[in-house]
């Protein structure tokens, strides 16, 4: 992550916090878009009116901060089902689900890994393989992870939306 970014993940999260969401990334594309991912905090789904309010209160407090130079997009999204883990507890909350890893470097002679999340052991990512094998990724050497879209990470997101709309 640049300095750019962390620079505005402190400016946002204050405010994404403030309204009851969690940041779950900032990212830039090379074609200007500044995109910030962030769900609701209490774990429920992410909706468009959730996105409209919160662009609306970023766009203002980046306004105020003006932290990038250049003209920019801004987008405010939702991780969706097939999100990124870009937080310790991502690995732990979507143990039993099927993730791909990429490393920086070669961890055990590779830089990517495909197969069912097994937690966090201290700052260590548990994966079992494909093959059946086991194997640990030290979180500091994962540069991309995110969720395998399957029918088991479909349904589990079909049960939270229908919970969502009987608690409303």
């Amino acid at each position: 992550m640049t300095d750019l970014l962390r620079q505005i993940e402190d400016i946002v999260a204050p405010t994404i916090v403030g309204m009851g969401y969690e940041l779950v990334r900032v990212a830039m594309s090379r074609g200007g878009t500044l995109q910030i991912m962030v769900e609701p905090a209490d774990g429920g789904p992410m909706d468009v009116e959730g996105c409209a309010v919160l662009s609306r209160a970023l766009s203002a407090v980046l306004d105020v901060e003006d932290p990038i130079s250049s003209p920019y997009t801004l987008e405010v999204s939702s991780p969706g089902i097939d999100r990124p883990l870009t937080r310790a507890k991502d690995y732990a909350r979507w143990t039993g689900h099927i993730a791909r890893l990429e490393t920086a470097e070669p961890v055990d002679g590779r830089r990517r890994f495909k197969g069912t999340l097994l937690g966090l052991e201290g700052d260590v990512v548990k994966l079992r393989l494909d093959d059946g094998q086991e194997t640990g990724v030290p979180l500091a050497s994962v540069s991309k992870a995110k969720l395998e879209m399957t029918d088991a990470l479909i349904e589990e997101h079909r049960r939270a939306l229908e919970g969502a709309r009987q608690a409303h």
